[in-house]
């Protein structure tokens, strides 16, 4: 016999022994074994977090725009190297959806200033109304 056919033969009485051993043994066994409890066969459902609210923002009132662009600028003129949108989000601890119209207010009236484009864009203080370098 040679050795090629001695290991399959092994192998394959050692596969039939545990199929056996496996076919007998009980549920309660084979947890304790494996370390996890029994239950009750019914598949578990996996849920994800909610990132935050879905829909649509509240409609904000002109002073609650100002105030968020009082904010920003604030954050701005601690920062001199500047911040990108990201940045700023995590720093006031506001939503995504929250940001664009504040800052594109500031830019429009001079008080942020920008560069880069796309995530890499970073916003300064500008110059334009109570925002002077």
């Amino acid at each position: 016999m040679s050795l090629q056919n001695t290991i399959e033969s092994l192998a394959s009485s050692f596969a039939t022994k545990i199929l056996a051993a496996l076919r007998e043994a009980n549920l309660t066994e084979l947890a304790d074994i494996a370390g996890d409890e029994v239950g009750n066969g019914r598949a578990v459902k996996v849920t994800s977090v909610p990132k935050g609210k879905g829909g649509r923002l509240q409609r904000r009132s002109t002073d609650d725009l100002a105030e968020m662009v009082e904010r920003i600028a604030g954050l701005l003129a601690k920062e001199v190297a500047g911040l990108r949108a990201e940045q700023i989000r995590e720093a006031l601890g506001v939503e995504k959806k929250e940001l664009p119209r504040p800052i594109q207010e500031g830019l429009a009236s001079g008080r942020f200033a920008k560069s880069g484009q796309k995530r890499a864009t970073v916003y300064t203080l500008g110059k334009g109304k109570k925002g002077k370098k």
